[in-house]
């Protein structure tokens, strides 16, 4: 019903948990496939995938470029974008197969796409306040952030011209392009890791922010870079 991609760099110590909660979705047959959009990872990533079962695309320059290149060339007509380390919670399954079955039966597979709500993968107040300073920018923006992962067909994705060369800010700037009117927001949480390898939570909702403020891409991208 869906395919799975995953943008991996040297990420051997953050697969295993993304990939864990995948496997019920693969058992059930929710899950076809899952590609690592690779940039030539050199720890074990690219043995976990192969043992996994997971194919790879790389030979591109720029990380947009192989996310692009992994969500075109995916088997199925839904394309699961997820960030590596992140951890879809109890829920996400049934979630994901109830909006593509509602999606399917309006025939609005190029006018609708969804994400999980944000969570993060570790404990405390300040996690929680972090949380739903992030929950609350969503409601009133309209952009979640790249950690919730992103659910969309194959004809809006090529719709809206996939992913745009940005070294960073890349998958934010295609969820500004999809738009809140587009956006379902899945009850289900996508747990960001404890240690993010980039802005997420609050930073990671000002660089959006500054997108929504028509601040071009470029520029957020070498902010973030």
């Amino acid at each position: 019903m869906l395919s799975v991609v995953i943008p991996t760099r040297n990420d051997e110590n953050r697969l295993g948990p993304t990939l864990a909660a995948l496997v019920p979705g693969v058992a059930e047959g929710l899950v076809r496939d899952v590609a690592l959009a690779d940039g030539g990872s050199t720890d074990a990533t690219l043995e976990i995938a192969d043992i996994a079962g997971c194919g790879v695309v790389g030979g591109f320059a720029d990380r947009a470029g192989r996310i692009d290149a992994a969500m075109r060339r995916a088997k199925s007509g839904w394309v699961l974008l997820l960030e590596p380390g992140v951890v879809l919670a109890e829920g996400w399954r049934h979630e994901a197969r109830s909006f593509i079955e509602a999606v399917e039966r309006r025939g609005e597979q190029g006018r609708r796409a969804a994400v999980f709500s944000f969570g993060l993968d570790r404990f405390g107040a300040r996690a929680r306040a972090e949380e739903r300073f992030v929950g609350l920018w969503g409601s009133l923006s309209g952009l979640p952030q790249p950690e919730q992962g992103l659910l969309i067909h194959k004809s809006l994705y090529q719709e809206l011209g996939g992913m745009r060369p940005l070294p960073a800010m890349a998958e934010a700037d295609l969820l500004r392009r999809i738009g809140r009117r587009r956006l379902v927001r899945l009850r289900a949480l996508a747990l960001a890791p404890a240690t993010p390898r980039r802005p997420t939570g609050a930073k990671g909702a000002i660089g959006a922010g500054l997108l929504m403020l028509r601040v071009p891409p470029a520029l957020v991208s070498r902010l973030y870079g």
